[in-house]
C-alpha cells in the first residue's frame, strides 16, 4: 500500500501545495494526512465537487502553481460541468491533478448506488479527454506515475485524473479531529423523530449513516420500511425528493433526514423549498459537523448558522435544538405540524460500530413507498 506522507511528499516535490474536494471513504487516509499536514490556506473541503475545481482554477490563476482535487467517483457530475467549461483546454486551459476514489469498481463488491458510477467513471474520463492512470498499490510504482501526470499537465496546462481503488492507501488516522458537542446522537435524534410521527408521515432521508439508522430504527421498533425513501446515492438531494412529494402529496407530513455536509453540498434547495412554502413539510438537519460516512472529516456545519440561511430562503419556522427535551418540545409543537418549518438539530459525531446496511434494493425500497403513497 501506499503511504499517504509518501504520497504528499511527492504531491509537494512537483509543486502541489494546494488541495480541495469532498472527502471519500477510499482516500480518508489520504485525506486525514492532508487536514493535519497542509497550512488551512492550502486545503479546503469544498461544498461539492464542482466547487472544488472552481477553487482549484482560482489558485492556480493566483499563483501558477498546480493544484489537486479529491472526490469520490460519485462527485464526477458535479466536476464535469466546470471541469469542461472552465478548466478545459479549450477554454481556460487549467492545469491540475484529479484523484478520484474508485467505488463500485467492476468485480469489486459495493452497495447498490456505486454500481453503475463505478462501471462509467473511467468512461466519463474518456468522454471528458481527460487522461488517467489507476493508481497501483505498490509505492515503488509512484514516481513513474507522477512523473508521467505532471508530464501531461504542464505540456498541455490541462487536467490529469489518478484513480485510486480501495486498499490503495496506508492506514492513517487523523490526529486534528475536532471535538464536536452534543448531548444527542444522531441516531438518537431520529429515533425520536421517528417515534413521533403518525403512521401515514413520510420520510426522506440523507446519503449516508441517517438512512441505515432510520432503516435499522424501523427494525428494532418492529416497523416497515415502507413510508420511508433512503436516498442512498445523490448526496444533497433529499431535500428536494421531499418538496416533492409534499408538494403532490399535500393530506400527509413529510419529514426530510438530512445532514448538514448534504444541506451544504446542494444549499440552493433551501431556496426552492422556502419560496415553495409547504405547510406540510418538516426539514430536520442533523448537524454534527463532519462528513460521518467517509472518515469524519469536518464541514462547515457549525461554522455557520443554518437557521439564519433557511429563514433568509423564506422556512416560517425555523428552530435549534440541542438536547432531547427540545427536541421533543418541537415535535409536540403544532407549528412544526403545521407550518414549513426548519429544525437544525446538534448531534454527535460517528455511529455505532456494528450499525448495519439496508437488506432491500433500491428498487424494493422505491416500489414499497409508492405503494405507501397511493
Amino acid at each position: 500500500m501506499i503511504r499517504p506522507s509518501t504520497f504528499y511528499d511527492m504531491l509537494i516535490q512537483n509543486g502541489t501545495d494546494f488541495f480541495a474536494g469532498v472527502p471519500d471513504s477510499l482516500l480518508k487516509n489520504f485525506c486525514a494526512y492532508i487536514t493535519d499536514n497542509a497550512p488551512a490556506e492550502k486545503h479546503i473541503i469544498s461544498a461539492n465537487e464542482g466547487s472544488a475545481a472552481a477553487l482549484a482554477a482560482g489558485y492556480h490563476f493566483a499563483t501558477g502553481k498546480i493544484p489537486l482535487i479529491y472526490m469520490q467517483n460519485s462527485g464526477e457530475g458535479n466536476m464535469i460541468n466546470p471541469l469542461l467549461s472552465l478548466v478545459d483546454p479549450d477554454v481556460y486551459s487549467v492545469p491540475m491533478l484529479i484523484v478520484i476514489g474508485w467505488r463500485g469498481e467492476p468485480g469489486v463488491h459495493d452497495e447498490p448506488q456505486h454500481v453503475k458510477q463505478g462501471k462509467v467513471t473511467c468512461a466519463l474520463l474518456d468522454a471528458m479527454q481527460v487522461p488517467y492512470e489507476v493508481l497501483g498499490t505498490d509505492e515503488a510504482d509512484l514516481p513513474a506515475v507522477l512523473e508521467k501526470a505532471y508530464a501531461y499537465i504542464r505540456k498541455n496546462s490541462a487536467p490529469f485524473a489518478l484513480v485510486i481503488r480501495k486498499g490503495t492507501f496506508d492506514e492513517y488516522t487523523l490526529k486534528n479531529n475536532v471535538t464536536v458537542t452534543g448531548s444527542m446522537s444522531r441516531e438518537q435524534a431520529i429515533e425520536k423523530i421517528m417515534l413521533s410521527a403518525d403512521e401515514r408521515t413520510v420520510f426522506v432521508s440523507t446519503t449516508g449513516m441517517a438512512s441505515r439508522e432510520l432503516y435499522e430504527l424501523r427494525e428494532k421498533h418492529g416497523m416497515g420500511h415502507e413510508r420511508d425513501f433512503l436516498t442512498v446515492g445523490s448526496m444533497g438531494h433529499a431535500s428536494q425528493i421531499a418538496l416533492s412529494i409534499a408538494m403532490q402529496k399535500k393530506d400527509r407530513s413529510v419529514y426530510c433526514i438530512d445532514g448538514d455536509g448534504a444541506a451544504i453540498m446542494q444549499m440552493g434547495g433551501l431556496a426552492t423549498i422556502g419560496t415553495r412554502s409547504p405547510s406540510n413539510m418538516v426539514h430536520f438537519v442533523l448537524n454534527n459537523g463532519a462528513h460521518d460516512s467517509v472518515g469524519g472529516q469536518p464541514t462547515v456545519g457549525r461554522q455557520i448558522d443554518l437557521c439564519a440561511v433557511a429563514a433568509g430562503c423564506g422556512y416560517e419556522n425555523v428552530v435549534k435544538v440541542e438536547t432531547p427535551e427540545e427536541l421533543d418540545a418541537v415535535l409536540k409543537d403544532n407549528d412544526t405540524k403545521s407550518t414549513l418549518t426548519f429544525v437544525e438539530v446538534l448531534v454527535t459525531k460517528g455511529a455505532r460500530k456494528d450499525l448495519g446496511r439496508p437488506k432491500s434494493t433500491p428498487v424494493e425500497n422505491k416500489n414499497a413507498l409508492m405503494a405507501f403513497l397511493k
